[in-house]
């Protein structure tokens, strides 16, 4: 009995540490769903843009909790099916989306990813979240044709939902061979504060707004 009593006081006292103070409230989440690029691919933990994300936040005492939920290999198609139970989980304050550069290498369909990528947005908006698109490109060997309709439908979906925009994620380094990994797909770690840098003047705006 008396170790049943201590058992007891003991989780009582670990669930009081872990709760916020009276009066504390949780730090609002930045969901951020994305890709191999945001997951870090071939990177030490730690060092991908989205870490050094929250690590800014923090220098900057901007208290938010960034919330990685990059996948390697996702699409927009799978982004768009996880995002519901993402948004119930932590009611995102800002939900970044980063997705769409797996759906232009697999040569899919651009009208399928603008609904998925409109579809996405609306929802994380319909939840209370501000949103950011972060667009990326394709290879110049998938044709001028289907390359321009891809760049463009980030920045058509932004405008139809009034969404914040990240035109080009590799902006300033895309051609640049020596901040890529052999695949010259994704990233080096020495790229990873330029993907930052690129981002992060269409997200502060973000960090003071209201959500609509």
């Amino acid at each position: 009995m008396l170790l049943r009593r201590l058992a007891a006081i003991a989780c009582c006292l670990l669930l009081a540490a872990a709760m916020p103070a009276s009066g504390e409230r949780a730090a609002p989440v930045i969901l951020l769903l994305g890709d191999s690029i945001s997951a870090g691919y071939g990177l030490p933990a730690g060092v991908g843009w989205a870490s050094l994300l929250q690590q800014r936040l923090d220098a900057r005492h901007l208290r938010y909790r960034v919330v990685n939920a990059s996948i390697s290999g996702d699409t927009t198609a799978g982004g768009r099916a996880r995002l519901s139970a993402l948004l119930t989980q932590y009611h995102p304050a800002i939900t970044i989306i980063e997705l769409g550069g797996n759906d232009g290498l697999r040569g899919g369909s651009v009208d399928a990813m603008r609904d998925n990528l409109n579809a996405m947005t609306s929802a994380a908006q319909s939840a209370g979240a501000r949103v950011l698109l972060i667009g990326i490109r394709v290879p110049p060997n998938y044709g001028a044709t289907y390359g321009e309709r891809f760049a463009a439908t980030y920045a058509e979906v932004a405008r139809a939902r009034k969404a914040a925009l990240v035109p080009f994620l590799f902006e300033g380094f895309a051609e640049d061979d020596a901040m890529f990994q052999l695949d010259r797909i994704h990233p080096l770690a020495a790229a990873q504060a330029k993907m930052l840098d690129n981002v992060w003047p269409s997200l502060a705006p973000l960090l003071t707004a209201k959500a609509a």
